[in-house]
């Protein structure tokens, strides 16, 4: 009797999940495919393309060794690769693909398709949620979220006495003296090694030196367990910070390992409430990041499969600046806390979620890009950019490109948010209280250009009526929007 297939996508490398849950070496084989088509399709980031294929490469081999015959293919893409030896099984089976374009293209080849549990909230049960909801807040969602699965609950009321500890969690940087925790430096093996080789001389952009992510199950649990004895307590007060002593903060760095399977929800909710529960963890500390999981990740990929395929390419405001050049070479700006992005990205392909949201998307936002280049790019150089993170997370959180329909304002802010939540703004030429001269912050000028330009879009939204007001009376306003202009041109040219 001919065995069953099993293909298994990149971002499902766990043993009980998806289609290998119920798989077994004497009824399945395992199919796993590089897809060309995709490896070339972009300027990827080495440490995104390294980490994808190793950890794959690396998984592969541990099916092997636990005795299921394994079908690792390089192939002009998946659909290719599976139909070249499909006919000698009986059926061909897959966890429900996380991305449109890939669920597609399986199921024009017949693949049969199993429940995606590499999420807590499957997506008929957030299509439910939404149908009840007059707005889609993540609020709404995540304090649903915390009664339906009964975490950090007394009956029905939340632990603490408050769903959120925000004005907790939303501290600038201690002062110096102070220890931030250590980077992991994972060894690398030979796979690793052989991955390194194929994609070094290759046209990826970025560097690939620094042995921050690991590849393999076993350090996705240790990056956890690093996480809860050395950054867990404090992750909540500092968790929206920004310094240039370190750029991983007390954030756990666990979204590339949990976007690949390596490492499921549960296991790190479980983890950390029996941490919390041990003691010395502060509650706004183990909220905060409970929230990340169970909250923010899982309404992220709801509101991708809710609002469909060409969610992404959605542009309220019509936006239509080529992306900036300061977003391929540092060297292009003299913003620090831009230049200091930019740089972290080139090295490590990662920057926690306030510089994503409130210095690099601010920016693409107040200069008006195009939100399909930005979104491309976000894409290209960030080691857990999935599509279904990305997709929401540009076109709806940062540049407000679907008008209102998963944020309720633009996430927009001026040159003082950044000096507050950092220490970028000390050692840099620009005065983030300045509106205009040659000292002026480009980030300031441009909110007020911004505001003044999109009023009319912006005036009936309720949470940007102060905002606008304000932008009414200024009586260098006219001085304003012509140095936002300027601006605007220098940032093209990478001169500013």
């Amino acid at each position: 009797m001919a065995k069953t297939l099993v293909y298994v996508a990149h971002d499902n490398l766990h043993r009980n999940r998806g289609a290998l849950a119920l798989a077994a070496p004497e009824s399945h084989e395992v199919v796993f495919v590089e897809s060309q088509r995709m490896l070339q399709s972009q300027r990827w980031h080495k440490q995104r393309i390294f980490f994808m294929l190793s950890a794959a490469r690396h998984f592969a081999a541990e099916l092997k060794a636990i005795g299921f015959k394994v079908h690792y293919l390089k192939a002009t893409d998946t659909a290719a690769g599976i139909n070249s030896i499909k006919n000698s099984f009986s059926e061909v089976i897959a966890a429900e693909p996380s991305s449109f374009r890939l669920y597609k293209s399986l199921q024009s080849i017949g693949v049969k398709f199993i429940d995606n549990d590499f999420f807590l909230t499957p997506r008929s049960l957030f299509a439910h949620w939404a149908k009840g909801e007059k707005s889609l807040k993540m609020e709404n969602f995540y304090r649903w979220q915390r009664i339906r699965l009964n975490i950090l609950m007394e009956s029905e009321k939340p632990v603490g006495g408050a769903w959120n500890f925000d004005e907790e969690n939303r501290l600038p940087p201690p002062k110096e003296p102070y220890s931030w925790p250590k980077y992991p430096n994972w060894q690398r093996d030979q796979i690793d090694l052989e991955v390194i080789e194929e994609i070094d001389n290759s046209s990826y952009v970025g560097q690939i030196d620094e042995e921050i992510w690991g590849t393999t199950r076993q350090f996705a649990l240790a990056q956890l367990d690093q996480f809860l004895d050395k950054s867990f307590a404090d992750f909540g007060p500092y968790e929206d910070a920004m310094t240039t002593k370190s750029w991983a903060l007390h954030h756990s760095l666990l979204s590339p390992y949990l976007n690949l399977g390596l490492i499921t929800a549960e296991e790190v909710i479980d983890a950390a409430i029996k941490r919390y529960q041990k003691g010395k963890i502060p509650l706004s500390s183990c909220e905060g990041f409970i929230r990340q999981i169970i909250g923010w990740r899982e309404y992220i990929n709801g509101i991708y499969w809710l609002f469909g395929e060409n969610y992404r390419n959605e542009n309220h405001f019509g936006s239509n600046r080529k992306l900036l050049p300061l977003f391929e070479d540092a060297s292009k700006t003299s913003m620090n806390c831009v230049a200091n992005s930019i740089n972290d990205i080139e090295q490590r392909a990662w920057v926690h979620h306030i510089p994503r949201l409130m210095v690099l998307s601010n920016l693409a936002m107040l200069a008006d890009i195009n939100p399909a280049e930005f979104l491309a790019w976000m894409r290209r150089v960030f080691i857990d950019a999935a599509d279904w993170v990305m997709v929401p997370n540009v076109i709806g959180m940062s540049m407000h490109a679907d008008g209102g329909k998963m944020s309720t304002k633009p996430y927009i802010a001026g040159g003082a948010y950044i000096s507050r939540m950092s220490d970028y703004c000390s050692s840099c030429k620009y005065n983030p209280k300045l509106r205009i001269g040659e000292n002026a912050c480009p980030f300031t000028t441009l909110y007020w250009h911004y505001l003044n330009r999109n009023r009319e879009l912006l005036k009936r939204n309720h949470r940007m009526f102060q905002q606008i007001n304000a932008s009414k009376k200024l009586a260098d306003i006219e001085a304003t929007v012509a140095a936002g202009d300027e601006i605007l041109d220098g940032l093209e040219r990478g001169e500013v």
